[in-house]
């Protein structure tokens, strides 16, 4: 019989991640899984060798040719490799709690209508230290947080990967991860995800952690800082992708209204700023004494000119 959970561990030159990941999927609770390594262009020996050494025995590994793959081939090859009921990316370099799948499974058992369900995540901040990557702090990613919102998703994506365990069968409901991207796939595929149904969000203690490492570089880095660019360009690409959609069904004159308020109230905050600042710079010209007032005036044009350099700023 098939596993109820598939595991999709996507990595590319970081033995060291990988050997961390398959460490923590062992420490699982539950054990009715089955794993897929997705080695998305580096060395196949190397991959072989980390998952002989784990000594899991539910493990498939399946190698990519280096410049045919990238983050959404590789998550799409690993998903495609399952059977399973249910899917969840664990990244190489992220870590769950031991129960998080026995908890999110029990989730999904007990809420049939619900397409997924993510979980409180916190942040665990590395740093380089004598060549190891070593824990230096934690904070929680989205304190608070009580539910997954349609709104506040089409803000800013308040999940990661690491923290949301998906019915395999959503895929052949909204489609898989969309291959142009090369980031944000996570993100676009959840709000597709919600158009059609609901995800869950299981209440409670941190079950998932997402490892960060502002400083690191290379293969090292995690992609939100390493493709920092990538991010910004997709996110920008599934938001008008969106909008032209709209569009053609509504027409253009919310989005036209909507973009004309957008600009009235960043003028606005603008103008307010600067009456503010104005206001601060008189009230300590008016109580300094004569040589603090010389030094605040002689700095006026660089004040202005650090105005207009934002409101240039804001415009682009």
């Amino acid at each position: 019989m098939p596993a109820r959970v598939g595991i999709v561990v996507r990595t590319r030159h970081r033995p060291g991640f990988l050997r961390g990941a398959l460490a923590d999927i062992a420490a699982q609770t539950f054990s009715d899984r089955r794993v897929v390594v997705v080695d998305d262009g580096g060395d196949a020996a190397e991959v072989d060798s980390v998952v002989a050494e784990s000594g899991l025995t539910d493990v498939d590994v399946v190698h990519i040719t280096e410049g045919e793959g990238g983050r959404c081939v590789a998550a799409n090859t690993g998903v495609r490799t399952l059977d399973t009921d249910h899917v969840v990316l664990h990244d190489d370099d992220d870590r769950w709690h031991p129960e998080f799948l026995s908890r999110t499974v029990a989730w999904l058992d007990g809420h049939p209508d619900d397409a997924a369900v993510a979980v409180p995540t916190e942040i665990v901040y590395e740093e380089n230290r004598d060549g190891a990557w070593v824990e230096v702090g934690r904070a929680p990613f989205w304190a608070g947080m009580q539910r997954v919102s349609l709104s506040e998703m089409m803000s800013i994506n308040r999940m990661v990967p690491i923290a949301v365990l998906y019915r395999r069968a959503v895929h052949a409901e909204v489609g898989w991860y969309d291959e142009t991207l090369d980031a944000v796939e996570d993100w676009d595929l959840y709000l597709r995800i919600l158009r059609h149904g609901d995800i869950g969000f299981l209440p409670g203690e941190a079950l998932a952690y997402w490892t960060q490492r502002p400083d690191a570089e290379g293969l090292d880095a995690n992609s939100m800082f390493g493709l920092a660019a990538e991010h910004a360009r997709d996110d920008a690409v599934v938001r008008d992708r969106a909008l032209a959609d709209w569009v053609r069904r509504e027409g253009v004159g919310l989005p036209l209204f909507v973009a004309a308020s957008q600009a009235e109230l960043a003028a606005h905050v603008d103008r307010s700023i600067d009456r503010a600042v104005e206001r601060i710079v008189e009230r300590l010209r008016t109580d300094v004494r004569d040589d603090v007032r010389r030094e605040i005036d002689a700095h006026q044009p660089v004040m202005s000119r650090l105005r207009r350099l934002r409101r240039r700023l804001a415009r682009e």
